[in-house]
């Protein structure tokens, strides 16, 4: 299930971070009793054009299917926010970061 309301992201914004060198990765559990994850992905247009937004988006996406069904915390809203560095970084690399990210918000 994706985030598709600005007023989602500003919530996550106040729950538990994990800085990566490729990205932000924001969790905050909803307690509405809700066991779906939710995903959102932010690229800013500091990043780079729309091309290389778009491609960090997709690589986000590819992660995300992956790992936050094994990784992911149930009922909580999660929001991977690119960096500038994160375009050149290998998709092992990144996929690394965010097992570790999660397994960092877990605690």
């Amino acid at each position: 299930m994706r985030l598709t309301r600005r007023q989602d992201y500003l919530a996550a914004n106040s729950g538990r971070r994990a800085p990566m060198p490729g990205f932000v990765l924001l969790v905050r559990d909803r307690a509405d009793g809700d066991p779906a994850m939710r995903i959102g992905i932010t690229v800013s247009g500091k990043v780079g054009n729309a091309v290389i937004r778009n491609r960090m988006k997709r690589r986000f996406r590819a992660l995300a299917r992956e790992l936050l069904p094994q990784a992911g915390m149930a009922g909580a809203d999660h929001v991977l926010i690119g960096r500038q560095g994160g375009i050149e970084r290998p998709f092992a690399e990144l996929k690394a970061e965010l097992a570790k990210a999660l397994a960092r918000v877990k605690r």
